[in-house]
């Protein structure tokens, strides 16, 4: 690859330990849609999805978006929603809330647009297992296209076109696609269809769909699908797109967050992302959506804002539920060959426990699911570890009749039941969960692509390992060893977060960071080993302060250096 491509030693190592062969390593590297997308038409019911939503627009039918309250469905909806209105067509957002109507379509609100004179609803990031409602919508004469990625059952709801690459009779090779992404599709393949009917002639001009990227991307990363294949070209293009900083809504929520170097995909998932979901998770579930389709500077930046202090309001929220739920984890005793994590609370706010549950599966490593009840209603959400598929065990719970509703996939999902049902729901997930195990247990792993001295991590290398990039699930970035590491000082910063000075055996000096440890082995062992030798393990992130950039280590492990 050095020889071949002409780039450095590090970059080919870290390539090749992806499995990324010499023939496919110049396109890793350069990623580009005209290579990667496919033709839209190959997934089942998309010809049919096209042929129904230009028929409303010739027409002039009212077209309603009926998205979900997170980043996949805002992006979504936001990304359906602008193609249309630069095609001269005003369609309505439907975002519903997250206490009073839950995940998904609902039939009081289908039938509410209906009366408001919409004739075909487009579903995006939800729909898939939307039986009853979907029904209730057919009888009132609403015609209904899904949009969707999550886990499909043989059987499909009522509807004009069922769009998804999960659906089991879909061959389609991209099945791990964000709806976004598939929502991307539709509407290349609507501006194809309406090219080549004439629909821009005398009327407006064609839109650039790839200036919308950024958009696409993300939701793509936010959804944590694998970046390989299209989503890593459209995650790629759409970064490119957003440094141009042409969606006020996505500036806005840059500037408001303190982002001041370039926005790549980190900055997606861990710095606009979760304002986006803020405004579903505690407050306006639709604001995401209406900030991403925002045209006017001054009133995305007051959108913005809003969110910005939901997400603090969610932190807040979250940190006193995850306090609660560690200590009802503590007492449960659990075994090494326990496959699940059920914990519950009253008053528990539904918008934090999927980000509690992804918080309790890192630190115990195994899925785990956080219900929040409400009386004698309960809901939840669950996430999962790599090998255990807990969207599948909940749609069978599901299907058992234990839950009210559930969906999701390998490692998320979403549910609601009974409270009364909650043991029942216990043990049928530790079944499933456990036959998938087979006796084989959960060993959690880390690992690492190689070492590097404190001097060697440096801007230059990561400029170097930022041509391996985007980063994220199904790329994950290079984690490296700092062998041999003395800690010079060590604080604590933030939310529980340990801040490091790192001085090498070799001379020089790193600044790191060890996230919400404080309470934890890792943090109290940074905290209380000043001066003393470890190993450290963790990714490179450039830090950018007053003008400078150096390179900072995020901690991920450590251990006591042997002499």
């Amino acid at each position: 690859m050095r020889q071949r491509l002409g780039i450095p030693d590090v970059v080919a190592r870290v390539l090749s330990a992806r499995g990324v062969g010499l023939d496919q390593a110049e396109a890793f590297l350069n990623p580009t849609l005209r290579d990667q997308l496919p033709d839209p038409s190959h997934l089942k019911d998309m010809d049919k999805a096209v042929e129904r939503l230009c028929s409303a627009i010739r027409d002039g039918e009212k077209i309603a978006i009926f998205g979900d309250y997170d980043v996949d469905g805002a992006t979504s909806s936001a990304l359906l929603a602008r193609f249309l209105t630069a095609i001269g067509v005003e369609p309505v957002i439907y975002i519903p809330d997250r206490l009073a109507e839950g995940y998904g379509p609902n039939a009081p609100a289908l039938q509410t647009l209906r009366s408001q004179g919409v004739a075909v609803v487009v579903t995006v990031d939800c729909g898939i297992t939307a039986f009853a409602p979907l029904q209730v919508a057919a009888d009132c004469g609403l015609d209904v296209i899904v949009i969707d990625h999550h886990e499909a059952e043989p059987a499909l709801p009522v509807a004009c076109a069922v769009v998804n690459p999960k659906r089991l009779d879909d061959p389609s090779p991209h099945k791990h696609m964000a709806a976004v992404g598939v929502t991307f599709l539709l509407i290349v393949a609507l501006n194809r269809t309406l090219k080549a009917a004439g629909w821009y002639q005398g009327r407006c001009a064609a839109p650039d769909l790839m200036s919308l990227l950024d958009i696409v991307a993300l939701g793509t990363v936010c959804d944590v699908v694998p970046l390989v294949g299209v989503n890593r070209a459209l995650v790629a293009q759409g970064i490119k797109v957003m440094a141009a900083r042409r969606n006020p809504g996505l500036v806005a929520l840059a500037d408001v967050a303190g982002v001041k170097e370039r926005v790549d995909a980190y900055h997606l998932g861990y710095v606009l992302g979760p304002r986006v979901n803020a405004g579903g998770r505690v407050g306006e579930c639709g604001l995401g959506a209406r900030l991403l389709t925002c045209d006017d500077p001054q009133e995305a930046v007051g959108m913005a804002l809003r969110l910005h202090e939901y997400n603090q309001e969610r932190q807040q929220v979250e940190a006193e539920v995850l306090f609660q739920a560690i200590e009802q984890a503590e007492g449960a005793a659990l075994t090494a060959d326990d496959p699940l994590l059920l914990v519950a609370g009253e008053s528990w706010h539904p918008g934090v426990i999927g980000i509690v549950a992804g918080r309790l599966k890192e630190r115990y490593n195994v899925p785990c699911c956080v219900v929040a009840l409400d009386g004698g209603l309960a809901k939840g959400s669950g996430r999962s570890v790599p090998g255990l598929d807990l969207g599948r065990a909940v749609i069978a719970a599901r299907e058992a009749g234990i839950l009210q509703a559930g969906g999701g996939h390998a490692m998320a999902a979403g549910f609601s039941l009974a409270a009364d049902r909650l043991p029942d729901l216990r043990a049928f997930l530790t079944e499933r969960l456990r036959d998938q195990l087979a006796g084989g247990g959960i060993s959690p792993m880390l690992e690492v692509d190689g070492v590097v001295d404190v001097q060697g991590a440096s801007a230059d290398l990561l400029e170097m390992l930022g041509r391996v990039g985007p980063y994220g699930a199904g790329n994950e970035e290079p984690r490296f060893v700092i062998p041999h590491a003395r800690i010079a000082r060590a604080d604590i910063v933030g939310q529980g977060h340990v801040r490091c000075f790192v001085t090498g055996a070799r001379g020089g000096r790193l600044k790191a960071i060890a996230f919400k440890c404080v309470d934890s082995d890792l943090g109290m062992l940074l905290l209380n080993t000043q001066g003393s030798t470890l190993h450290l393990a963790g990714t490179l992130r450039l830090d950018s302060w007053q003008g400078r950039s150096e390179a900072q280590l995020i901690i991920d492990d450590a251990a006591i250096a042997q002499p």
